[in-house]
């Protein structure tokens, strides 16, 4: 390449930035953190990539951030409530466990083809000797992550399918009835969630964090929805016998 065509080249690449330079300042300057009572802040990091994404690939990302963060949050305070099953999976503790399951996170592409419904039902099998809440987080995780075609980052190019979002929420609303009443043959639970104790206040938080998911898929399933123009087929979980809603 002759100096005169590398100046030329140099020239564009120039302006590219210049013109991009008032786009940081702007987004950075306007941008205002939501503090959260754990002491973090939900901004992130302005990158070159918000470029090519568009406003539903955005919401999409913090939607799907939000629903993981809850499945963690749950993940934790059942290992708390039933202590017994981290022990089976030789952890130090309720932390250690929740950090491993969600580590999976960083190498998605190896647990994506996972049989999640296969993992839930696992978690209510009264002959089940693995760690129980392991099985049922981490087939919430799997679903989940198959309603956002195991993506955790959208561009303009990207799609998420409203019906499998619908979908997740339903079958999530089905986890949550049978985790509150799978008994062993003598009556116990299978997994202590929901205290009805009156003065275990800590504990009573189980079926708001799971709603919590519930709302933010459907809102999500319902932008997606008006965005491409397909609608939702309704449809409800078979409870009596616990066959899900397809999420391929």
């Amino acid at each position: 390449m002759d100096s005169t065509n590398r100046d030329r080249l140099l020239s564009v690449y120039t302006l590219k930035i210049i013109c991009c330079l008032p786009i940081f300042i702007i987004v950075t300057a306007c941008t205002q953190p939501i503090q959260r009572k754990d002491g973090s802040i939900s901004l992130r990091p302005f990158t070159p990539k918000e470029i090519i994404k568009n406003e539903i690939n955005n919401i999409t990302e913090i939607h799907q951030q939000e629903v993981i963060a809850s499945l963690k949050t749950l993940t934790l305070k059942l290992y708390r409530r039933n202590p017994q099953e981290w022990r089976k999976s030789h952890f130090e503790n309720a932390e250690s466990a929740t950090e491993a399951l969600y580590k999976t996170l960083l190498q998605w592409h190896l647990y994506s083809s996972t049989d999640w419904q296969a993992s839930l039902h696992n978690s209510w099998r009264e002959d089940y000797a693995d760690d129980r809440v392991q099985a049922l987080m981490f087939g919430l995780l799997v679903m989940n992550m198959a309603s956002y075609n195991h993506k955790t980052e959208f561009y303009i190019l990207s799609s998420v399918d409203a019906q499998k979002l619908y979908n997740s929420a339903r079958n999530i609303e089905a986890v949550v009835w049978k985790l509150s009443n799978a008994r062993k043959k003598n009556g116990e639970l299978i997994l202590i969630s929901n205290s009805a104790d009156p003065q275990d206040v800590n504990n009573l938080s189980f079926e708001r964090e799971f709603g919590k998911i519930i709302g933010i898929q459907d809102v999500l399933a319902r932008s997606v929805e008006n965005k491409s123009i397909r609608s939702i087929r309704f449809a409800v979980v078979n409870l009596a016998v616990m066959i899900f809603l397809p999420i391929p």
